[in-house]
Order: structure tokens, then C-alpha cells, then sequence
């Protein structure tokens, strides 16, 4: 099982999964951060200063995709659609590129079993011996459910014994 009370999450915080995932570490009290675009750009404006983010040189999101990816020790995508499009895609192809472990889990392929889910999720952070997590997923624009998901995979796979 992984050691959950030492998991860093990292995401670039735009809307959607990225900040699920910041929302949840913060919750629960885990570090967090991750890199976001120069001038924290995100589809509802800038980013709030309560998440530990630091900016890229570039407006671009690949730059900070590619920067968190980098910095983690693997990354977990997080969608509602099976084959996920956009800068969700971006971030699984850069991931095998860089040679760096990544876990996709859809909600439409795996029925959302949160218990099947979490344990994927341990599996792979016990296999990769994780300690700095990068979270991604598509922005809420997207996929407006992707919040609720992003958030009852990770309680069941970093806090199981507390309720969603």
C-alpha cells in the first residue's frame, strides 16, 4: 500500500481535474503545488493565490503540462470520456515520451467503480513508489463532471477510511 501521508500532488490548476485535485491536498492537508502558465491563466481567469503554484516562463499550457510531468514522480489522468482529447491527450503522450509512469483511468471505461478505481490508483503509487503525484485531467469546460470524479478517486485511494 502506498504511504499516503507522504504524497506531494502537483497539478497545473486550471479549472476541472487539475483543481480537484489542489482542492483535495489542501482538505486533507497533503503539500502541493505544481507549475502553472506565466501570469496563472486558467479558463476562468487567474489562478487563486492559495494554491502553491509557481509560473512558467510561457503562457502556454504545454509548457507547465510538460514542467509538472518533469517534476513528479508519475502522473495520474483522470477523465470522464475513455479516449480523452485536447491538452488531456497532451498530457499522456508527453508522460510517455519523458519515459515517465502514467495511469489513465475513465470513468466510461472502467463503470466508476470507486473501489476497483482506488485500488488501481494504489497499485500504481505502491508500484512507481510515488512521493511527488501530478493530477490531470480535462478542465471543467470540458468535462463538467470531471470535479466530483477526480475527487472520489483520490478519497478512496489516498483517504479511504474517511467519507467522499
Amino acid at each position: 500500500m502506498a504511504d499516503r501521508r507522504r504524497i506531494t500532488i502537483i497539478s497545473g490548476g486550471q479549472t476541472g481535474a487539475d483543481r480537484a485535485a489542489l482542492d483535495f491536498a489542501i482538505e486533507h492537508g497533503l503539500p502541493h503545488g505544481g507549475w502553472c502558465p506565466r501570469a496563472r491563466l486558467a479558463e476562468d481567469g487567474p489562478i487563486s493565490s492559495q494554491y502553491e503554484l509557481r509560473e512558467t516562463p510561457s503562457r502556454k499550457h504545454a509548457q507547465r503540462t510538460e514542467w509538472n510531468i518533469r517534476d513528479s514522480d508519475a502522473t495520474l489522468v483522470l477523465s470522464i470520456a475513455a479516449d480523452p482529447k485536447g491538452g488531456t491527450r497532451l498530457t499522456l503522450d508527453l508522460a510517455r515520451r519523458l519515459g515517465k509512469p502514467v495511469l489513465h483511468l475513465s470513468r466510461a471505461a472502467t463503470g466508476g467503480d470507486s473501489r476497483d478505481l482506488a485500488a488501481q490508483v494504489d497499485a500504481f503509487l505502491s508500484e512507481h513508489s510515488v512521493q511527488i503525484l501530478n493530477v490531470a485531467g480535462p478542465r471543467a469546460s470540458q468535462e463538467p463532471e470531471v470535479t466530483a470524479f477526480v475527487r472520489e478517486v483520490l478519497q478512496g485511494a489516498l483517504h479511504p477510511s474517511e467519507p467522499a
